[in-house]
């Protein structure tokens, strides 16, 4: 079969991948996340799956301590270094470069890009070279549509032709993780609504997360996420120093670490000063969240970023905790209000005291909830269930 030449930006590339065409009798699907690590929490589970499913899965992204793991699970690896939180043209061209090469070695079926810039740039490089199958995903809009100011105003003025390019195509589906999501996404003429398929969170597996025997004497209340503060850390330090200051006996942990990447991420300093004044603990990065939430009785989330469906309310749901989060897209999906837990107004540091005050004085009431926030992710929110219905999107693109 003859050879295909590409000329881009001056450069000529040469590849045996002729577009259109499969070279292999498994169908070759490439996913592209920005971090391993990521892709170890939200997609290693669904790229298993896929492997089992009969797909030459590749995963694309930056190979770092969790590049062993993505080996370790039979899946191939090829590293890329992404600027997730920079503004460098220059750089953000040699990823799309970079990408397109990539995809010219390779020559996937099929693409599954995960968050704004690999969906941005992964799509572009399917684009030039003629990729069959196009799954774009966004876990939540994030940053740029959630922030108020000049330069996330500014971003999402640039990103918008390109994003809109990146999720048009027959060829082309969008996965979205919750309702409101969908409708802003059609409604600002991002994409198609044929195109788009609303597939809720990542899924966990509930068997991987249980309750401890033992009862806390003195309630733990955990906030686990990347300690940003759009996430509500900040909301989330101060109820925890109005609640102490009542003499309310209770445990209040961050477990995650700051984001470099992210300009809302809180500084180790700020940590550090909350722990020597004794508002919170800092459990800092954890692998072994089972293990934490089992001793946990409160997943607090008072998140206002733009989240799709945060995964750390499924473990914490799917491990029988009660669950508090903000009335926005995404926390709705599975914090239901007075019956999985307790949504609060976005901000609201007296609504967050409230709430925790209740769970915290209501054991009873606190285990209640718990038990119908595992019922619900075991019947509609598991692993298997969202890799059935994304391996059913990728039939429609790849039959």
């Amino acid at each position: 079969m003859p050879g295909t030449g590409f000329l881009i930006m001056g450069l000529q590339i040469e590849s045996d991948y002729v577009p259109g065409t499969a070279q292999l009798s498994r169908k070759k699907l490439i996913f592209v996340v920005t971090e391993d690590w990521y892709f170890v929490s939200h997609r290693l589970g669904l790229a298993v799956l896929a492997q089992r499913a009969g797909y030459d899965v590749v995963v694309v992204t930056r190979d770092g301590q969790h590049g062993a793991r993505i080996r370790d699970a039979g899946l191939r690896l090829r590293s890329i270094s992404f600027n997730r939180g920079g503004l460098s043209p220059l750089q953000d061209i040699r990823t799309l470069l970079s990408l397109i090469w990539i995809y010219l070695r390779e020559a996937p079926d099929l693409v599954h890009h995960v968050a704004l810039k690999p969906v941005v740039y992964g799509s572009l490089a399917a684009r030039v070279v003629g990729v069959r199958g196009i799954v774009n995903a966004l876990g939540g809009l994030g940053y740029i549509f959630s922030t108020k100011g000049f330069l996330p105003r500014l971003i999402l003025t640039c990103v918008k032709p390109l994003l809109r390019v990146a999720l048009s195509g027959s060829n082309t589906r969008l996965i979205v993780q919750n309702s409101d999501d969908r409708d802003r996404l059609c409604r600002n003429g991002f994409a198609d609504l044929k195109n788009i398929r609303l597939i809720r969170g990542a899924g966990v597996d509930p068997n991987e997360f249980y309750r401890d025997s033992t009862t806390n004497q003195v309630p733990l209340v955990i906030l686990p996420a990347r300690l940003l503060r759009q996430k509500g850390v900040l909301e989330f330090v101060a109820a925890a120093r109005t609640i102490r200051a009542k003499g309310v006996k209770a445990r209040f942990a961050l477990v995650g670490k700051p984001d470099l990447d992210n300009r809302s991420s809180v500084t180790q300093t700020e940590i550090d000063a909350w722990v020597a004044e004794g508002a919170v603990e800092y459990w800092g990065w954890r692998e072994d969240m089972a293990n934490v939430l089992s001793q946990t009785d409160i997943v607090c989330l008072p998140t206002f970023y733009g989240e799709g469906l945060p995964k750390t309310l499924l473990e914490g749901a799917a491990s029988g905790c009660a669950l508090i989060a903000t009335d926005i897209p995404g926390c709705r999906e599975v914090v239901r209000h007075g019956e999985t837990g307790w949504l609060i107004p976005t901000q609201d540091v007296s609504a967050l005291v409230a709430a925790l005050e209740e769970a915290i004085g209501q054991p009873a009431l606190r285990q209640r909830f718990g038990a119908a926030a595992r019922e619900l992710v075991s019947s509609h929110l598991t692993l298997a269930g969202v890799a059935q219905e994304t391996l059913l999107v990728y039939k429609e693109l790849v039959v």
